[in-house]
């Protein structure tokens, strides 16, 4: 489609968000300042259609998210932010060290959040993308955060698929889990370093992290050991894991005498059994962040040695 004819339907597109928008209570003022002078941007299009389709191994993306950089600026974020981390975790109960991780890795620390118009590059998705119904979902999500006044259409940037902010959440997650955790009448997961990190941390809390609890350790497991038993959907006692000789190393077990699955995330993609984490129901916390293995000991790994 183009010129002319995509403009006109791009814009029959947005007279139909516009509608139902204002059939949900969204004013005309804030459909006018978020719709105004938006076109479908080539890039997001560019962008969904070729997203990157190799298979990572474990090894390649752990040295990818967990290099020395990322931790060196971790350990300067966690001496810096100490203080409201703590407050964080006295209000929700989950370990700042995972909070950091979540931070490093989907924004590095806040220092790269997306520059695209999350309405425009929704909007966009929303017309003409893969997942069209979703994407329009989230546009009028997107709509809804202005109309309360969170954030204004300008400062609402974001990554291609609409992922906003330092915490990178989604428009329907931030109306779900975002908060104003320092009380000054807007969530602003932007550039409010306490609504950033109380918006991560009532994310956990409302996924089922459970406080006071580790996500995982570290497992040394036989050299025959049948990797079949392994996978986050079979849970096991620590003596039930004993008696098939897989050892914590280290921390203890994930939540004490609760049952802990075995992840070998070297075996996702055909290769040996290498590395073993023991993990328990702060690893699926995590999970429903970002529903992958290699995300959430990503996210765990680094915020143990950033916290160190």
């Amino acid at each position: 489609m183009h010129g002319a004819l995509a403009a006109d339907s791009f814009q029959g597109f947005l007279n139909g968000v516009r509608a139902e928008a204002r059939k949900q209570g969204i004013s005309a003022g804030t459909l006018d300042a978020a719709l105004r002078g938006i076109s479908p941007n080539q890039k997001v299009l560019d962008r969904d259609r070729h997203q990157p389709e190799f298979t990572m191994t474990w090894e390649r993306y752990r040295a990818l998210v967990i290099n020395d950089q990322r931790i060196a600026n971790g350990r300067i974020a966690w001496q810096q932010n100490k203080g409201l981390l703590g407050q964080v975790q006295s209000r929700y109960g989950v370990d700042p060290r995972v909070i950091l991780g979540i931070w490093g890795l989907e924004s590095s620390y806040g220092t790269t959040t997306g520059s695209f118009n999350v309405i425009e590059a929704l909007a966009t998705l929303g017309w003409e993308g893969r997942r069209a119904s979703f994407f329009r979902g989230e546009l009028m999500a997107a709509l809804k955060i202005l109309d309360a006044g969170d954030i204004t259409p300008g400062r609402m940037t974001g990554s291609y698929a609409g992922a906003m902010g330092q915490p990178q959440f989604m428009p329907s997650s931030y109306l779900r889990y975002a908060v104003d955790f320092d009380g000054d009448g807007k969530r602003d997961i932007w550039n409010n370093r306490a609504d950033v990190f109380g918006s991560i941390g009532n994310y956990l809390a409302k996924s089922g992290w459970q406080s006071g609890q580790i996500w995982g350790v570290r497992a040394d497991v036989p050299a025959n050991f049948d990797a079949s038993l392994s996978g986050r959907e079979f849970r096991r006692t620590p003596a039930e894991w004993s008696r098939l000789g897989v050892r914590a190393d280290g921390r203890g077990w994930p939540g004490g005498d609760a049952p802990a699955a075995l992840v070998l995330p070297d075996r996702v993609n055909g290769g040996e059994t290498g590395e073993a984490y023991l993990v328990g129901a702060n690893f699926t916390a995590i999970r429903r962040y970002n529903p992958s293995d290699f995300y959430a000991l990503g996210v765990a790994l680094l915020g143990d040695l950033v916290a160190a």
